[in-house]
């Protein structure tokens, strides 16, 4: 099989899979901006912001989980580009309605449905981006795309600085709603094609459970999970930790997510050009995973007493360390055969997502006890013991992983 393939890193494709994931993280991470003041106009007290907080991020992160395989099985077999249109449809509508929510109840529901939604968009982006540009260029495309793409937090937090939290909903919604003009320009990928026509099976999750599939289907996961733990965990509750740790200064938690991002962008970008200049991907993601580790002990060690302005500069360190998001995403997609190829790019990175609400958060939580009775040692003790083990897993598992810089993706998977 043979299919043209663009010649730019800035075609069309790149550039509308940007402008999706831009909106992707906008709704994504537009709860965790405005969670607070979102759930006191809802007349939550501060314990109960903490508690219904996490539990809205969990069903949020529950829906990315089940979204990602309903999106992948179909990326597979309907199309790179019936992803990006249903996803985006879907969670643009979830966020108009997030706007009307009156209780914890519906908030945990709108919340549900919007993961399921946003679950497809980077997926989906990266398979066709990634099938649609030289192998040589792959590398770069795919982390324009999600540096471009990170901004979105941004954007989300200076909507929020200046809008009611109901309308920064509303505004994550209409531009969902007007990038699917953009879209319809979009041409779908000549490999997917090539497949379709000649009739091979697509889009079967299930044989990624199949030996040496299971192996990298699992590995791909894993070599993921630091961004959640340092984005739903320590970005995320920086206002919890910061008091803990002594801090006198009020954090804005949406403000610390800004810096995050912010740094995730940049470090996405970089760690593209630098796996270009290595010629490998896990050189690169290792030399990421450093500077994360270096700004986690930061985090625990330096912030006692401090302020709330170096509480933002080390999750923007945070951020940075962790761009290597594009990166593990293209290896995903790299690592499997056309006919699963959007079902695996689609699924592992909301896998990693969905290990926030079924594992890196009951991780915290167990080793924290309950918010109502925990004390300030030991919810920071659990923090840096999650961190500990989470980094184990992580480099363990990218030991393990195989090297995919300049892979041929012109294959199939066997039945």
């Amino acid at each position: 099989m043979t299919a043209k393939k663009e010649t730019s890193i800035f075609s069309l494709a790149v550039i509308v899979a940007a402008l999706g994931y831009f909106v992707d993280i906008y709704d994504l991470l537009l709860f965790g901006i405005v969670r607070v003041p979102s759930l006191q106009s809802l007349g939550l007290t501060k314990e109960q912001i903490t508690i219904d907080g996490e539990s809205i991020i969990m069903w949020q992160m529950a829906g990315l989980l089940i979204g990602g395989i309903i999106w992948g099985i179909m990326g597979d077999k309907r199309g790179r580009l019936s992803v990006l249109f249903g996803s985006i449809i879907l969670y643009s509508l979830a966020n108009i309605a997030n706007g009307f929510v009156e209780t914890v109840g519906q908030y945990q529901l709108i919340r549900f449905i919007a993961g399921i939604g946003l679950a497809g968009e980077l997926g989906a982006g990266i398979t066709l981006v990634s099938e649609l540009t030289p192998k040589e260029k792959r590398g770069i495309a795919t982390s324009l795309v999600a540096g471009i793409g990170l901004t979105g937090a941004v954007v989300a937090f200076i909507m929020k600085e200046n809008f009611h939290w109901r309308t920064c909903y509303f505004i994550g919604g209409g531009l969902g709603l007007g990038l699917l003009v953009l879209r319809v320009s979009v041409i779908e990928s000549g490999l997917y094609n090539a497949v379709k026509n000649a009739g091979v099976q697509r889009g079967n999750f299930f044989s990624l459970f199949k030996g040496e599939r299971l192996k990298k289907y699992i590995l791909g996961i894993l070599i993921g999970l630091p961004t959640w733990f340092v984005i739903g965990v320590l970005v995320t509750f920086s206002g919890e930790f910061g008091e803990r740790m002594g801090i006198a200064d009020k954090i804005d938690p949406g403000k610390s997510l800004m810096y995050a991002y912010a740094g995730i962008a940049i470090g996405d970008i970089l760690i593209g050009l630098l796996s270009q200049w290595l010629r490998s991907r896990k050189k690169a993601l290792f030399i990421f995973y450093g500077i994360t580790a270096l700004f986690m002990v930061l985090f625990f060690t330096t912030q006692w007493g401090g302020s709330a302005e170096r509480m933002y500069w080390i999750c923007a360190g945070l951020g940075f360390g962790t761009g290597f998001w594009a990166i593990f995403v293209t290896m995903a997609a790299e690592q499997f055969g056309t006919n699963i190829r959007a079902t695996a790019a689609t699924t592992i990175p909301n896998m990693v997502r969905g290990m926030l609400a079924i594992f890196i958060l009951p991780l915290f939580k167990l080793l924290r006890g309950p918010i109502e009775t925990s004390q300030p040692e030991q919810y920071i003790r659990a923090g840096w013991i999650s961190a500990l083990i989470i980094m184990a897993i992580t480099v363990c598992a990218a030991v393990f992983t195989k090297e995919t810089f300049n892979k041929d993706l012109d294959y199939v998977e066997p039945s």
